[in-house]
């Protein structure tokens, strides 16, 4: 039996993708406080939170996952200027990442449903 290394990397990279997905929206939401302009640790605070939802932006479409990323993408929009900008979100910033990180995980939960069901038919 011939194993395609391509689809073995991609199952890894697919694997890696939905044990982290959860965390990585629970993470953006709990760092919603600390990204406002108030704080001082904000620009630091909005770099990691722009990589992390920039990842799931770039990986998600690719494993699968395209709905995933089209939300994240949602997320990334209101914190690329503010990343760009080198500072903090302001409260109509703060309040709109708050309504997209929901929107992505409603949308991550339901994507990550389909793909456990269809896993456990295999």
């Amino acid at each position: 039996m011939n194993v395609d290394p391509f689809a073995e990397r991609l199952a890894k990279v697919r694997h890696r993708f939905v044990s982290s997905l959860e965390g990585k929206i629970e993470e953006a939401c709990a760092a919603v406080p600390g990204l406002s302009v108030v704080s001082p640790a904000a620009p630091a605070s909005v770099a990691a939170a722009y990589r992390s939802m920039h990842g799931i932006v770039g990986i998600g479409p690719t494993v699968g996952f395209p709905s995933t990323g089209r939300a994240a993408r949602e997320v990334e929009d209101v914190l690329r200027a503010p990343h760009r900008d080198g500072r903090g979100l302001t409260a109509d910033e703060t309040s709109l990442l708050v309504t997209r990180l929901h929107a992505l995980r409603d949308v991550a939960a339901q994507e990550l449903r389909s793909f456990h069901s269809t896993a456990m038919a295999e």
